[in-house]
């Protein structure tokens, strides 16, 4: 785009009123911002890439995990079977640890309704930890959507500060004067809403996705308690029984 030519009293003024035009024209502070928004708005497109190839590979995961999980007859078996990864991996070698403390106490009274009761405890603590891991990077979503168009409201006043500033030392009304100052300080916000907008939209869908990857992983963890009761109820069943259901489970 050519500059526009803008007379005041005897002086031309060039003004290029593009996008581009209006940064280089503008103040330092308001440049700064500027740049500071479109270096927050990048960071919105990026964890957007990254977060949802990781969603889109987690959730792959733990759906393969839910169907052998839910073929595997015993915890021994489930922990055979190596395409299980993952948070249900870890599941697993968590209740076999319990498991392995707590043998000597599977025969007293009550003991194995406490062995039960801690490896919910430990299997709720990975849950945790995991569901933390897969949110990290969406908390600076919600802090851009938060702060960015306050920031630009910033370079707006700035801007229009100036502007004011040029009209009294100009001597003149004349619009040729603030105008192109003020569509420089609107153009701070209107990259701040640029950069709010698609961040606070993302981070509402990776909230979404954050729900359902909870909910898959409590599947999972359900599924490895499954495993244990079962294999705390068989040792309470005489050596036939258990000869008898482990065909059974082959024949199915």
């Amino acid at each position: 785009m050519k500059d526009q030519l803008f007379k005041v009293g005897t002086e031309i003024l060039p003004h290029d009123l593009s996008v581009w035009g209006m940064f280089l024209a503008a103040d330092w502070v308001v440049k700064t911002i500027m740049i500071g928004l479109a270096i927050t708005s990048l960071l919105t497109w990026t964890v957007l890439m990254a977060k949802s190839i990781e969603f889109y590979a987690l959730k792959r995961q733990l759906k393969s995990n839910m169907h052998h999980l839910g073929n595997a007859s015993t915890l021994v078996n489930a922990a055979e079977l190596k395409p299980i990864l993952g948070v249900s991996r870890q599941f697993i070698e968590a209740a076999q640890a319990e498991l392995l403390l707590s043998k000597e106490l599977s025969n007293q009274e009550g003991g194995k309704a406490g062995i039960k009761e801690r490896i919910m405890s430990r299997l709720s603590r990975i849950e945790i930890n995991t569901v933390r891991e897969i949110g990290a990077g969406t908390g600076l979503l919600a802090s851009i959507g938060a702060v960015a168009p306050f920031v630009g409201l910033l370079g707006t006043v700035w801007g229009i500060m100036n502007s004011f500033i040029g009209i009294s030392q100009a001597n003149t009304t004349n619009l040729a004067v603030v105008a192109p100052g003020i569509a420089e300080a609107l153009l701070a916000t209107a990259l701040g809403l640029v950069a709010a907008i698609p961040a606070v939209l993302i981070y509402n869908y990776f909230t979404r996705q954050i729900a359902a990857a909870k909910t898959q992983i409590s599947d999972s963890a359900a599924a490895v308690m499954c495993l244990v009761s079962r294999d705390l109820d068989r040792e309470n069943l005489p050596p036939t029984n258990i000869a008898q259901q482990s065909g059974r489970v082959l024949a199915i």
